[in-house]
């Protein structure tokens, strides 16, 4: 590689050269952190970062799928070199004994985990430091909200989330970069804080569709989502936009069909009578499942914790294990009539967030156009799109059928190309 800027480089490019000798995994990690001196004082982007241990680490990543790549990790994934605080005073400074599984296979694949992310306390409800890359008076959305705005802001080239409702694919869009949920259990959750069984997802998050393809090959432990270089013919695409009567999205809805008309023909897609009462069902099974999973943090360190968690844990009250089970069996009725919302479709293209990303910080915005996806376990994928009407990115979900993540990977950048032909930025200037 003959010259090498971290704020456009891919991580195909960076992993190439490191392997072919042409970079040094030492010059990336530099940039890197060049960049994250620039920015991380207002961004605020890390839980945890420690330059000289991140160079030392650099200096072994010579080969593998990611060599040399720097990863953000988001902090409710154990690092056994780094604290793994989850977004909680309650944890503070504290360091588990090993990485989680996925971490340890991107590092065995070469990657450089260059610190940890700012995450919502829990991966729930009380937002962190973080601001939007492009607006500091902004959330970044969440609960993944430092692995968005580092990648928006171009500290890190891949990033880890998670998602429970929407924290990969809402902050994604909020920022201006691709956010992956894969379906459920194809990505190992070994040393990942759990908050709800039948729902936590690890998230993979990139700067392009590609990117995002290399390192779930990596995670996966799947060669055969190796991004190729050129795009497939697009897919038969369903416009499935349903309105979310308590959360406007007219901006969104907006951007979805300036992305239709570009891409060609598109079909769209009703709502079947059964979409509107996964929204229920979605917040049932994470609040029965919720509660076990934090019941600990609840029991033994009440005091140490955010009041939007306290908040967050009392909404929890009264829930029963009958209201679990109806959630669970709405969710299985569904997955039996997928045909009625895919029809003869590949994918779907739908709201991937209500619209830009929401002025303050109080609050990292609604999931309601992502709970559903997450209870179905679909694979889906935010995919940049343009520019709202303040100026802000603004995403579209790309979801595939249950399983279908190779297809999924390798037709988004079908979509991607087909709306950077067109001029649409991913990302403010």
């Amino acid at each position: 590689m003959t010259r090498f800027d971290p704020a456009t480089a891919t991580a195909r490019a960076i992993a190439a050269a490191v392997r072919a000798g042409t970079l040094a995994p030492e010059t990336v990690c530099e940039a890197y952190l060049d960049r994250i001196a620039a920015r991380e004082p207002d961004l605020r982007a890390f839980a945890h970062l420690d330059p000289a241990r991140a160079r030392a680490e650099a200096a072994t990543r010579r080969d593998g799928l990611l060599a040399g790549v720097p990863i953000g990790v988001k902090d409710v994934l154990d690092t056994g070199d780094m604290p793994t605080g989850y977004g909680s005073r309650a944890y503070g400074g504290v360091r588990p004994a090993r990485d989680a599984g996925v971490v340890h296979i991107v590092r065995r694949a070469g990657a450089v985990a260059i610190g940890k992310t700012v995450t919502t306390e829990f991966a729930t409800a009380a937002p962190g430091a973080t601001t939007n890359p492009f607006d500091a008076a902004r959330t970044p959305g969440g609960s993944s909200s430092g692995s968005a705005a580092g990648l928006g802001a171009g500290l890190f080239p891949l990033a880890f989330g998670t998602q429970t409702s929407g924290s990969t694919v809402r902050p994604a869009s909020f920022c201006g970069v691709v956010g992956y949920k894969a379906s459920r259990g194809v990505i190992d959750r070994t040393g990942v804080k759990p908050l709800a069984e039948s729902l936590d997802v690890v998230g993979l998050m990139a700067r392009d569709s590609r990117d995002c393809a290399l390192l779930a090959a990596a995670a996966m432990r799947r060669p055969e989502l190796l991004p190729a270089d050129d795009a497939p013919a697009l897919p038969r695409i369903g416009l499935f936009a349903p309105p979310d009567p308590d959360v406007p999205s007219d901006v969104a809805i907006a951007v979805l069909d300036r992305a239709a008309g570009l891409l060609g023909r598109v079909e769209t897609r009703t709502a079947p009578a059964w979409w509107q009462g996964l929204g229920p069902a979605q917040s049932d099974v994470f609040a029965w499942e919720g509660s076990a999973c934090l019941a600990p943090e609840r029991d033994l360190h009440w005091d140490s914790l955010h009041p939007a968690t306290h908040v967050f844990l009392r909404a929890q009250d009264g829930i029963t294990f009958a209201r679990w089970q109806a959630g669970i069996a709405a969710r299985d009725a569904a997955l039996a009539d997928l045909d009625a919302l895919f029809g003869g479709c590949d994918l779907l293209i739908t709201q991937a967030a209500p619209g830009e990303a929401p002025r303050g910080l109080g609050s990292t915005g609604q999931a309601a156009y992502n709970i559903r996806w997450t209870l179905l376990g679909t694979p889906s994928l935010s995919l940049p799109a343009g520019l709202g009407p303040e100026g802000m990115p603004v995403g579209i979900q790309v979801v595939a059928r249950p399983g279908a993540d190779a297809q999924l990977l390798a037709l988004a950048p079908a979509l991607e190309d087909a709306l950077r032909r067109a001029g649409l930025p991913s990302r403010p200037e």
